[in-house]
C-alpha cells in the first residue's frame, strides 16, 4: 500500500515539476533527505532520486525564465571544493566511481537549487522539507525508545548516508533549531505542543541512538541557543529540566558507554578511530591531492595508519575531507561552512528591527545554530557529504539574496509579489519567536 502511495505521490508531482522546476527541486530534496524509497518494501531500488533529477533539469531547460548561479562567497567555494575533488581524484590512490559520481550529483544538484530557488514560499518550503523528512525519524525514534527504555538504538534508513545509529542521530540534531524556528514563527497554541513534543521526541531518539557525537552536538547546540536567547533565565532552566527527563529514561548500557568518552584508551572503537585519525593526516601529508574516496582499506593502512591491521573509517568530517583531498581540499571544505555562517551573520545583523524580513534573521540564527551542532558532532563522524549541511547553505544564500530584493524594495518604496504567496504567512509570526 506504501509503495503504492508513494508512486501515486511523486507521479503526481512529477508533470508539476516540469512546468515549475522549483517544485522538482523540493521532491528531489525531499528524496535525497529522507530517502523514502528506503522504507518501501517492493521499489527500494528504484531510481526515483535520479528520475526526479532528470524531470527538474528537462523543466529549467524549458523554462523561459532567466536564471544565474548566485556568485557569493559561499557558492564560489563550493564550485572551487568540486572542482578540487575532481583535480584530486585523478590522482587518487584507487579510482571509486560509484562514490565521486554520488558526491557530484548532490552538489550539481545544490548548484540547480541555487538557479532556480529565489522567492520566499522557495525559503519556507525548503525549510519545512528539510525540517520534516528528518523530524520523521527523530519522533519515531523517540517514541521506540521510550517504548523500549533504550535499551535498543535507533538506526536511520538502510543504505543511506544516515543509515548508521551516529549518522542519523547527528542528522536528527540539526534539524531540532529548525523546529525551534517554528515554533517561534506559529501562533496556534496546539502546533506549538505539536512542535515541543516533536523537538523533546527528537533529543530522546538522537540520545536513544547511543551516540557520543551526538550527545556532545546537542550539549553544544543547547548552549549556543541559550546564550543567543534573550530569555535565559527561563530558557536554561527548561533546556535542563528537558535533558534531566530525556537522560531518565535511558539504560545503563548508555550510561556506561558515554563513559567511554572519558577513558578512550579502554575503547576499542575509540583507539581505531585514532589510528584512522593518523592514517588520514600521514595520507595527507604524503600526498598532495589526497588518498582519494576508496582509502579505507587493507593494503592503504599497511602504509600509513600506526596499527596497520585496525582498518576503520575516517569519523571525522575533517579527517575524512583531509585524507580523501588533502589540506587544500579540507581548506575549501572549511570555508565554505565560514562564509556560509558569515551570510547568516549578515542576514541576522540587516534584518534587525525590519518587521518585513525579520523572519529571516530567525532563520538564519536557527540555521547557525545547526552548523555549530554540526561542527561539533562532525568531528566524530563521516558525514562530509550528507545534503543537510549543503541544503542549510542554499538556505542561508538563497535567504540573503531575498533580503537583499527586499530591503531595496523598502528603500524604494516597491513591493515584492511572492510575499502575499507565502507558507508561513505574516499573519502567523508572534511578538516573541526563536532568538536572533
Amino acid at each position: 500500500m506504501r509503495d503504492l502511495a508513494f508512486l501515486l505521490f511523486v507521479g503526481a508531482l512529477l508533470p508539476i515539476a516540469l512546468l515549475h522546476p522549483w517544485v522538482g527541486i523540493m521532491l528531489w530534496t525531499w528524496i535525497s533527505v529522507m530517502n523514502p524509497h528506503r522504507l518501501l518494501w517492493t521499489i527500494n531500488t528504484w531510481p526515483v532520486a535520479a528520475t526526479v533529477a532528470g524531470v527538474t533539469l528537462l523543466g529549467l531547460l524549458l523554462t523561459r525564465d532567466k536564471r544565474r548561479i548566485p556568485l557569493t562567497p559561499a557558492t564560489i567555494t563550493l564550485a572551487l571544493f568540486a572542482l578540487w575533488i575532481c583535480v584530486a581524484s585523478a590522482f587518487a590512490i584507487k579510482y571509486d566511481h560509484e562514490m565521486f559520481s554520488k558526491v557530484m550529483k548532490i552538489i550539481f544538484m545544490i548548484f540547480i537549487a541555487l538557479i532556480v530557488l529565489s522567492e520566499r514560499r522557495h525559503i519556507e518550503w525548503l525549510t519545512v522539507i528539510l525540517t520534516a523528512s528528518i523530524a520523521f525519524y527523530g519522533v519515531k525514534g523517540g517514541v521506540f525508545t521510550l517504548a523500549t527504555g533504550g535499551g535498543f538504538r535507533v538506526w536511520g534508513p538502510p543504505g543511506t548516508f544516515i543509515g548508521g545509529n551516529n549518522e542519523i542521530a547527528l542528522a536528527i540534531v540539526l534539524i531540532i533549531p529548525l523546529m525551534y524556528f517554528f515554533y517561534g514563527y506559529y501562533k496556534n497554541r496546539w502546533l506549538k505542543f505539536a512542535l515541543i513534543g516533536s523537538m523533546v521526541l527528537c533529543a530522546i531518539a538522537a540520545l536513544g541512538t547511543h551516540s557520543r557525537g551526538a550527545l556532545l552536538a546537542i550539549v553544544a547546540m543547547a548552549f549556543l541557543l541559550w546564550w543567543r536567547s534573550d530569555k535565559k533565565l527561563i530558557l536554561g532552566p527548561v533546556l535542563f529540566l528537558v535533558g534531566l527527563v530525556s537522560l531518565a529514561f535511558l539504560p545503563e548500557e548508555w550510561w556506561l558507554r558515554m563513559q567511554t568518552m572519558q577513558n578512550y584508551e579502554q575503547d576499542q572503537s575509540a583507539m581505531g578511530r585514532i589510528n584512522a585519525w593518523h592514517a588520514m593526516f600521514n595520507i595527507a601529508k604524503d600526498r598532495f591531492f589526497g588518498g582519494g574516496f576508496d582509502i579505507y582499506r587493507y593494503e592503504v593502512f599497511q602504509i600509513y595508519a600506526p596499527v596497520p591491521e585496525d582498518v576503520h573509517a575516517a569519523h571525522s568530517i575533517y579527517l575524512q575531507v583531509l585524507g580523501e583531498h588533502g589540506f587544500i581540499g579540507l581548506f575549501l571544505y572549511l570555508m565554505i561552512g565560514f562564509f556560509t555562517w558569515q551570510t547568516a551573520a549578515w542576514i541576522r545583523k540587516h534584518t534587525r528591527g525590519v518587521p518585513e524580513v525579520e523572519w529571516t534573521g530567525r532563520l538564519a540564527a536557527m540555521c547557525q545554530v545547526s552548523m555549530f551542532g554540526f561542527a561539533v558532532g562532525g568531528a566524530f563522524l563521516s558525514l562530509a557529504y550528507f545534503d543537510l549541511p549543503y541544503n542549510i547553505t542554499v538556505l542561508v544564500v538563497i535567504m540573503r539574496m531575498y533580503v537583499e530584493r527586499k530591503l531595496k524594495a523598502i528603500k524604494t518604496g516597491e513591493s515584492i509579489p511572492e510575499d502575499r504567496t507565502g507558507l508561513l504567512t505574516p499573519r502567523a509570526v508572534t511578538a516573541s519567536a526563536a532568538p536572533a
